[in-house]
């Protein structure tokens, strides 16, 4: 099986900020919820609640900002992009000031329906002038996305993931900052994958090569910047064209971000892009919300199917077995990584 790390945020805040008294976190009355309830209680002075406020919690953040300390706002992605928006625009992002947004519950991570869905943060943030955006993939980079929030001059906007968090990349090869991480090349097809979908697109990946596609993948924690000159390479030298799969929608978030680029260096290659397709989604389990609006790796097969048009017999059952071994993989490598430290 592979690795879960669970609470990969609230225990790496309560290292990290130890040592820093001028970062300060800020919640909205989901403390517990989104991993900030270990550094209210040992840090309590640090500590601001606003319960159901959010307009407030972010003008707040900002006199904070000004006065040289880093706050941290800690609550679910749609509180902190969609209510707040004339707030985070006018007292945080316009002034340039060094606010930290963590968002969690990105995308379709939660069975809450339309009201906790952030499927369009992305695109908000994107729009905002001086803003970052940055997104967690795996526990790797849950665990280092606050030594890159930090290094960042400005707001910063984060897609963050809770709970059980899967291990994807060597806890030896944090996020870096404006780096796609090349996770494979080939020059049939390019996969851009970002946030929780990277883990279906290394299976479906995996069962393309089984059945000759040569094909690169990328994974991108970057949103905002989006200037890494590797993804053009990669989907320049593909012959049949790119896909992108993302957990949001597919207007405003990776696939126009990659869109862009692609008109404005005059790539021509054809681009699909995986993610809402101008819906909202309802109420469900995570699984079953990413297959029912094709966010998953069977959605990705099917995408590249149509690019160089014909089908690869890869069904639901090659799919699962794509998926055990890059589970195991995973696993090797954490045991892997387990001998080594024994041995020191």
């Amino acid at each position: 099986m592979i690795e879960l790390v669970t609470r990969p945020h609230r225990s790496n805040l309560l290292r990290w900020a130890a040592k820093r008294s001028e970062v300060l976190v800020l919640g909205a009355d989901l403390t517990a919820s989104c991993e900030a309830d270990g550094f209210r209680d040992q840090f309590p002075e640090r500590f601001f609640s606003f319960g159901m406020a959010e307009q407030n919690m972010l003008g707040f953040a900002a006199g904070l900002a000004r006065e040289g300390f880093f706050p941290y706002i800690h609550t679910f992605s749609v509180f902190i992009t969609r209510r707040p928006f004339d707030q985070l625009a006018m007292s945080i992002a316009y002034p340039n000031l060094p606010v930290r947004l963590i968002g969690f519950l990105p995308g379709l991570t939660t069975p809450g329906g339309v009201t906790h869905q952030a499927i369009d943060d992305i695109a908000l943030m994107r729009a905002l002038p001086n803003m970052t955006v940055l997104e967690a993939g795996d526990a790797t980079e849950v665990e280092s996305m606050l030594d890159a929030a930090q290094a960042i001059e400005g707001p910063v906007y984060v897609r963050q993931l809770r709970g059980e968090v899967p291990r994807l990349f060597p806890s030896e090869q944090p996020l870096r900052f404006g780096r796609a991480r090349l996770l494979g090349s080939g020059t049939d097809l390019a996969v851009i994958s970002a946030g929780i979908c990277t883990e279906e697109a290394l299976s479906a990946v995996a069962a393309l090569r089984s059945r000759g596609v040569a094909t690169s993948h990328l994974h991108v924690s970057t949103l905002k910047p989006f200037d890494d000159p590797r993804l053009l390479e990669q989907i320049a030298n593909a012959r049949y064209g790119a896909i992108t799969i993302e957990n949001h929608s597919i207007i405003g978030g990776l696939g126009s971000a990659l869109a862009e680029q692609l008109a404005e260096q005059g790539i021509g290659r054809r681009l699909i892009r995986l993610g809402l397709r101008d819906t909202y989604a309802h109420g469900a389990s995570k699984p079953y919300l990413m297959r029912e609006y094709g966010l998953d790796a069977r959605a990705l097969v099917h995408a590249a199917e149509t690019l160089i048009d014909a089908s690869l017999g890869i069904d639901d059952a090659v799919l699962a077995e794509h998926a055990a071994a890059v589970r195991g993989a995973a696993q090797r490598e954490t045991l892997a990584k387990a001998d080594k430290t024994e041995d020191l």
